[in-house]
């Protein structure tokens, strides 16, 4: 009724709905990493000025193995996939010129194993500069299920070792690094090896679950380290099941957070997210389609809660985007939060009768996996016997399969081809 303004009364302009209702956004943190460190801090400058609030890095396959870069068995791969990291002079170039106090920056596609290197090099690299510990925010990914049930190495960390890594990773942050998330549990690889929507909750919020459990073990009182938490969603192409998606996960890490571990502060109940829009969804077959999926996907993301963003560039399935194309994933989202007011209200869907609908039909799917993984012996003995690695193989391949028969349609690829 507000909204709709007195009898008598002109109606709001848009100028004053947005004055009133506008107080949600996000943080834009694209992502980068490729070749030498020199290559990737030229990609990150650029970015910055750009407009880019935050970043997130990745690092190339011999780097999360723990191979230097001129290793034989690594020499074909460096600084593919990501920027070679080898040394802490290398984590300095990579930041030069760069104001790391300041900024909130990431490092993604970090295993355990590498997490704690390459977070070690990062504070180590900010002690050097005089930047106070303080003052370091971002995220490490530091999820075990990216080393040991997405991401295969010659010689992986058995998955209980690599989880005892991880929340030794996450202990020492909480005590030494109060802007630091030292956690991101990652859904965002499990959907692009397959998962879906179900698996992806499921999975992620049965390792929060036994992250949780492990870190009241040691003692820490958990008001005090789940705010630290993070989460790493997905955003695909069923726009209004990832709407959904979202928020049934915020509704089950908040009941888990009180109900489940006695979480007396609301911060510590608060589902914090980063969305990347999906690179599996993108087609090689017309790339100018991908920049639509994408800003549908971002708009999903958005509409769903997402506190950051990062849209991917519409050349990935053929290379390395380029800085034009990655310049217009900024663009995308920067159109979102400037021009279309979707940042109005916090929940822009709720109260439509098909997404609250789709939103319980989905929460009660996923409280449903979360019974399954328990009977699996949770999410570490889950992965020590396969479990995981089979539930990701089988939706891969039943999606791969309607996508060839035609009952998954993918415009470019099944329907609307071009020669």
């Amino acid at each position: 009724a507000h909204d709709l303004g007195r009898p008598g009364e002109p109606p709001f302009t848009r100028g004053a709905y947005a004055t009133m209702y506008r107080g949600r956004s996000w943080t834009m943190r694209p992502l980068a990493g490729f070749g030498t460190p020199e290559d990737t801090n030229a990609r990150l400058r650029y970015l910055l000025a750009q407009g880019a609030m935050g970043l997130n890095i990745t690092f190339d396959y011999p780097s999360l193995r723990g191979y230097d870069s001129d290793a034989p068995e690594a020499r074909a791969d460096a600084g593919l996939g990501g920027v070679a990291l080898d040394c802490l002079e290398d984590m300095e170039r990579l930041f030069a010129e760069i104001p790391i106090g300041e900024l909130s920056v990431s490092l993604v596609t970090c295993n355990p194993s590498m997490a704690v290197i390459a977070l070690a090099m990062y504070v180590a690299a900010a002690r050097r500069r005089g930047v106070a510990l303080d003052c370091l925010a971002g995220t490490c990914q530091n999820d075990f299920l990216m080393e040991c049930a997405v991401t295969t190495a010659p010689e992986p960390v058995q998955p209980r070792a690599a989880f005892r890594m991880s929340c030794d990773t996450i202990e020492w942050s909480v005590k030494h690094l109060p802007r630091w998330h030292p956690i991101s549990f990652v859904g965002y690889n499990l959907e692009e090896a397959g998962a879906t929507a179900v698996q992806e909750l499921g999975l992620v919020l049965s390792h929060a679950r036994a992250v949780v459990r492990e870190l009241q073990r040691r003692g820490l009182a958990v008001d005090g380290f789940a705010p630290r938490l993070s989460f790493f969603f997905a955003a695909a192409n069923d726009f209004f099941e990832h709407i959904a998606k979202y928020r049934a996960a915020r509704r089950i890490w908040h009941r888990m957070m009180r109900e489940e571990f006695g979480a007396a502060d609301s911060r510590a109940c608060a589902l914090r997210f980063h969305v990347q829009t999906t690179g599996v969804s993108l087609t090689a077959q017309q790339p100018q389609v991908n920049v639509v999926r994408s800003a549908y996907h971002a708009l999903a993301a958005v509409l769903g809660g997402a506190q950051s963003l990062h849209v991917s560039a519409c050349d990935e399935a053929l290379g390395l985007p380029t800085e034009e194309t990655i310049r217009l994933g900024l663009r995308t989202q920067q159109v979102l939060l400037e021009e279309t007011n979707v940042t109005a209200t916090t929940d822009p869907l709720g109260g439509s009768y098909f997404v609250e609908s789709l939103t319980g039909a989905l929460e009660q799917r996923v409280l449903a996996y979360l019974d399954d993984v328990e009977r699996e012996g949770g999410i570490v003995g889950a992965t020590e016997r396969g479990w995981v690695h089979a539930e990701l193989a089988r939706s891969a391949w039943e999606h791969q399969a309607a996508v060839k028969d035609g009952r998954t349609r993918v415009v470019g690829v099944n329907c609307f081809v071009e020669a």
